[in-house]
């Protein structure tokens, strides 16, 4: 019998993050436009510099009310007309408001591009601002914050937040307004905020897919290219300014069966030197089922499912005035919350004193960087990427030199900074429990002063 002969595998092809070709409109608007041969579904990401801080006082959460009602209606369109539209073009529209400014995305099959960005532009210039459909959305958010409070995990971010930050930031406050601020809100008050912070000069939009066939600048001409609008003095960035003494906050929960943890300071944000060997000494930490915390906390002590170590930028500019949030998240049983965080000090412990293996290194690498080809195959993901680079103040080619920092940093530079990253006597930690069974015991542990509130 004969045999094929046994096939061999080929050479690997070289890959690099997409380079973006980067234009300006005839309204000022900035264009990053990226040719994906094959992604038939283009992803549009839109960039407003209409940042949380710049909410007025007493009125948090009304760049949340403008991001949702941008898609409820058009001054040619109501609110049901333009949802239809979206449906026949196969689009979909969406927004959101963090504090670098308000997002929205828009997602549609490529030959169906020009009808879509003809709404989306539609939705940015002439937004309807009905009083009804802004009532309607006020009361929906009004309705959400309740079930937000019940949750273990936006209680204790909101609780992080609160007890880093000063009263006087805005990011000492929930990103979508308290049902106090929310309440107040108005079309009035959505409309005065869109026409103060809203414009094209101040926007970029990315454009990433297969553009064969597409006359791109003819499209963009006849949308968000007639977008008109008049310019504005760049608004002054307030310092982020936090107090990571080491101390605990558990916000009582009589009876929880559980306890969630979160365990946070804020750092540096994307543009420091550090940032990468802290991605890569973070994810040793608590990044995957492999990694430090987990192998304790889960695999040898079956305290938690999982707890994981992160570092999520809140905002990042390049005069300096960036940062961003460390932190360590997860749930415990509730009698073994003293022990799981006694054993969780001890990880960090531990590390400090022993630091990462070479081994652990390396497979941080091959993780991090070895997936990027296939978490960046959607034009969705790649032009998400380039917009936070946008919204970040960060180079075009920031992630492709990324991925090469990491594959360079050393084991040693990666304790460093994850060691840096999270001292043991300058974490805030938060505790969402049942106070009742966890305030002694997390009180001998000695890391920090406790102190219970109501929830």
């Amino acid at each position: 019998m004969t045999f094929h002969p046994r096939p061999q595998a080929g050479e690997a092809t070289p890959w690099a993050f997409p380079a973006p070709e980067r234009s300006t409109l005839g309204n000022g608007l900035t264009l990053l436009r990226c040719h994906r041969p094959g992604q038939q579904v283009v992803a549009v990401e839109v960039n407003l510099k209409a940042p949380l801080d710049a909410e007025p006082e007493g009125l948090d959460g009304v760049a949340t009310i403008m991001a949702r009602a941008l898609s409820e209606g058009t001054d040619k369109h109501s609110a049901e007309e333009f949802a239809a539209e979206l449906e026949r073009c196969g689009a979909t529209l969406d927004a959101h408001a963090d504090h670098p400014g308000l997002r929205v995305s828009l997602e549609v099959p490529a030959s169906r591009l020009a009808k879509a960005l003809g709404l989306l532009a539609e939705a940015l210039r002439a937004p309807a601002f009905d009083e009804g459909e802004v009532g309607r959305l006020v009361r929906n958010r009004l309705d959400e914050i309740p079930h937000e409070q019940a949750n273990p995990q936006r209680r204790a971010a909101k609780e992080l937040s609160k007890e880093l930050f000063p009263a006087s930031l805005r990011m000492s406050r929930p990103r979508q307004g308290t049902e106090e601020t929310v309440a107040r809100i108005d079309a009035a008050a959505v409309r005065a905020f869109y026409e103060a912070h809203v414009r094209p000069s101040t926007t970029t939009a990315v454009v990433v897919g297969d553009l064969t066939g597409i006359d791109l600048d003819a499209v963009l001409a006849d949308t968000l290219g007639a977008w008109t609008g008049d310019t504005a003095a760049p608004r002054p960035v307030p310092p982020v300014t936090a107090d990571d003494t080491g101390r605990v906050i558990i916000v009582d929960r009589p009876g929880a069966v559980q306890t969630q943890l979160l365990i946070g300071r804020i750092g540096p944000d994307r543009h420091d030197i550090v940032w990468a060997p802290q991605v890569l000494g973070t994810y040793c930490l608590g990044g995957t089922l492999t990694s430090r915390l987990d192998k304790v906390l889960r695999e040898e002590k079956g305290y938690t499912y999982g707890v994981r170590a992160f570092g999520q930028v809140l905002r990042s500019t390049a005069d300096g005035k960036g940062a961003s949030m460390l932190a360590i998240s997860g749930s415990v049983d509730t009698p073994n919350t003293g022990p799981a965080l006694e054993d969780l000090w001890q990880v960090l412990r531990t590390l400090a004193a022993e630091g990462l293996t070479d081994a652990e290194r390396d497979v941080a690498v091959q993780n991090l960087v070895g997936v990027a080809p296939l978490k960046f195959e959607t034009a969705a993901s790649v032009a998400g990427t380039l917009a936070d680079q946008v919204e970040q103040e960060l180079p075009d080619d920031y992630q492709a030199r990324l991925y090469a920092r990491l594959a360079d940093t050393g084991t040693a530079e990666a304790t460093s900074a994850v060691v840096s990253a999270f001292p043991v006597d300058r974490l805030v930690t938060v505790l969402v429990g049942d106070a009742a069974q966890i305030e002694e015991p997390v009180r001998a542990l000695g890391i920090g002063e406790v102190t219970v509130v109501g929830n």
